[in-house]
């Protein structure tokens, strides 16, 4: 037995989900934190499958996340439909509750968050909503697990039933005849059950459905005559009819089952006049993500991270292995292998877990208490002057844990050309997997002024979203006005510890799994080609296979200011997984299980660096492109190889000239050398930048005119 869950975004699907099958999803307060459909098995119900289908509004697939809950509900044919609808919105939520009822597949409403309209003073009359739908209502609340025994027990008795549900909700006299009519030629041609939901596609002039049927000619012609009868007598468009009749049903049904309180100002109202005003909303953004970068980073993610690096891996781990080793007789390779390969790259992305984990318990109290949905609104302000939806925004909030499903997330945009240029900005965000590369050279270069350079490194990727959103939506593939931004503020909650754990793991899980498997294993690749020559003779590591590969790679560095052999074949491990960076650098530099904090790891790095070279390999690895996981996304999301390649090839080039613009114009403003060729060329790409940014660029309704013009030439 298949039961699906639909409902608007930020409605409580997920965490009912999470309630029901016991499985632990990830959760947000903003549209596409669902980017693909779901599955559990219902807890003590192990032949009975939950699917988690994406927010939706509607049924008319504009966003990718749209299309995916239409063709499940169509074509996977559910047994029963679980709608959750937000009681404290129900006027906007029952819009997809009646597109729902019309698919024919038999629907029960979860009445959800019940618990906070209790608390406001509004009624619902359950019942009266019950026999105007025509279908089940139940009081829930997900979030503290009440009414979900009676509403799975109700689905479950609907599923069994044989008869169909009728459909109650009615539209105008004059639409009602045409819709009937139109059900008159679709009857034998499809199920009973469907023949509504079909009729009001045809009606709404649906291309897909008309593509689907390849009516004949008169059979077409004749469908268009009772439409066109229709939008005569409305003086309107049939889309424009049947979403006015909706609203207008709807607006009834509010009248006659639900009585609200007088409006009163709530405190998420209150605090919203003040963390959203327009002129204090961007610093009161700036202080709360420097505060969290502060804490994780420099503060108390150094203290939990101090002891990991020093008493568990220092004296213990290693200590151990080395013992352990020496009391097996292990030859002296082995132990290297294990000691400073395998322990001190590893050790390296290990000993940074404490610091990352802090991160995410504080993005996730963000989150849960509702305040990252008002940076998304705060950012479509900024974001759509510089040719960007605020939808934009979304993805990269979630990048911030991870590059992956900070690009699936991008399938809330409609716009394709938005959504590419999205995809190809989302990973300038620094992930958790770029903090350790951060944490190094904060330690190596600034030991004491640490602080800034995480939230410095956070709002250099948030510039370069800006900058590449300028310069991009002036070119003919994405030019044309960003997609509309519409998303519903939640309300102000104290934050759960379930939920904000449920955020930390899901943002660190992939990040552990990958010390466990992809590092590890390129750890130990790295040890055998920085000790062994090409004729498999162990050596000294500059006379090593990976000595030779990076000297042949150091020249296209060299103008970054880091053109030594390590750091430029930590750069390329960078592309495997962005932690490889400070797990090859403990390698290279002969620093046994060496991480971020690590003193010897620290002192040889500084070695190898000035402080402007230093910003410029972090900055060039912060912004390249990004791990082969979240290439592997781009690949998926963009749908063909050209795209990829675009993407991949635009972020590596910023990235390249980002660096070399601070390279050579802080090694003559910060260390005081000479202005030479590399300066001047800096300034040139400065000056370019700025003409990308401020020229006219591409008009596609100019062009469309014109081309129209040509056409009737």
């Amino acid at each position: 037995m298949k039961l699906a869950l639909a409902g608007n975004p930020n409605c409580g699907k997920t965490t009912m989900f999470n309630n029901l099958t016991g499985a632990s999803q990830y959760v947000g307060n903003w549209p596409g934190v669902t980017v693909e459909k779901k599955e559990g098995k219902l807890k003590e119900h192990k032949d009975v499958i939950i699917t988690d289908l994406p927010g939706i509004y509607s049924l008319s697939p504009y966003t990718l996340e749209e299309v995916v809950a239409r063709n499940y509900l169509l074509e996977e044919s559910p047994d029963v439909i679980i709608d959750i609808v937000d009681a404290t919105n129900i006027e906007r939520n029952l819009y997809l509750t009646t597109q729902l009822l019309e698919t024919g597949v038999p629907v029960v409403i979860a009445l959800n968050m019940m618990d906070v309209i209790k608390k406001r003073g509004d009624k619902i009359d359950i019942k009266k909503l019950s026999e105007k739908l025509g279908c089940p209502v139940v009081e829930t609340s997900a979030l503290k697990g009440t009414g979900l025994s009676k509403l799975i027990e109700t689905a479950l008795s609907l599923a069994k039933a044989v008869e169909i549900q009728p459909i109650v909700h009615k539209f105008a006299a004059d639409v009602e005849a045409a819709l009937t009519d139109i059900e008159g030629i679709l009857d034998g041609v499809v199920e009973k059950k469907n023949l509504r939901w079909y009729a009001i596609k045809l009606f709404e002039r649906d291309e897909k459905i008309e593509k689907h049927f390849k009516f004949k000619a008169d059979t077409r012609q004749k469908i268009d005559e009772i439409i066109k009868l229709c939008e005569n007598q409305y003086d309107d468009d049939s889309e424009s009819i049947i979403t006015n009749e909706r609203y207008t049903y709807i607006h009834g049904l509010m009248r006659e089952c639900v009585k609200k309180r007088a409006e009163q100002m709530t405190i998420s109202d209150k605090i919203d006049r003040v963390v959203t005003n327009r002129i204090a909303a961007i610093p009161i953004f700036i202080g709360v993500m420097f505060f969290v970068y502060f804490i994780s980073v420099s503060w108390l993610g150094t203290i939990v991270t101090d002891w990991t690096n020093d008493v568990l891996f220092g004296e213990y781990i290693s200590g151990w292995a080395t013992s352990g080793l020496e009391a097996i007789g292990a030859a002296d390779w082995a132990q290297s292998l294990v000691v400073d390969g395998i322990i001190g790259g590893v050790g390296a992305i290990i000993g940074f877990v404490p610091q990352m984990l802090i991160l995410f318990i504080l993005l996730g109290i963000l989150e849960d208490c509702g305040y990252m949905a008002r940076i998304a609104f705060i950012m479509d302000r900024i974001f759509r002057r510089f040719g960007l939806s605020g939808k934009s925004f979304i993805p990269m909030l979630v990048a911030s844990g991870c590059g992956v499903p900070g690009v699936m997330a991008s399938r809330t945009i409609e716009n394709e050309s938005d959504r590419r240029m999205t995809i190809m900005t989302t990973t300038f965000v620094p992930c958790g997997a770029k903090l350790p590369i951060i944490a190094l050279i904060a330690g190596a270069m600034f030991p004491e002024n640490s602080w800034w350079l995480a939230p410095c490194a956070y709002f250099l990727g948030i510039g370069m979203v800006i900058i590449s959103g300028i310069i991009l939506k002036k070119t003919k593939p994405f030019a044309g006005e960003p997609a509309p931004f519409v998303m519903e503020l939640p309300q102000y909650r104290a934050p759960g510890a379930k939920g904000v754990l449920m955020h930390m793991w899901e943002r660190g899980k992939s990040f552990i799994k990958k010390a466990g498997t992809i590092i590890f294993a390129s750890t130990v690749v790295i040890w055998l080609l920085s000790n062994f020559n090409a004729s498999f003779e162990m050596v000294d590591i500059n006379d090593s296979m990976l000595a030779s590969i990076g000297n042949a790679i150091a020249p296209v560095f060299a103008p970054l200011g880091f053109g030594d052999w390590q750091s430029s074949v930590a750069t390329i491990t960078g592309l495997v997984a962005k932690e490889n960076v400070v797990a090859t650098m403990g390698v290279l530099h002969g620093i046994p299980d060496a991480t971020e904090e690590t003193v010897a790891l620290l002192q040889s790095v500084a070695g190898s660096f000035t402080v402007v070279s230093a910003f410029s390999f972090m900055a060039f690895n912060l912004l390249c492109a990004p791990c082969f996981a979240a290439i592997g996304a781009i690949k998926r999301e963009m749908g063909n190889a050209k795209w990829t390649w675009a993407a991949i090839g635009y972020q590596t080039l910023l990235a390249y000239v980002v660096a070399f613009i601070i390279f050579q114009l802080g090694s003559v403003f910060v260390l005081g050398q000479p202005f030479g060729v590399g300066a001047v060329i800096a300034i040139a790409l400065i000056a370019l930048i700025i003409w990308l940014m401020a020229r006219k660029g591409y008009d596609p309704s100019k062009n469309r005119s014109l081309s129209a013009v040509e056409a009737r030439n």
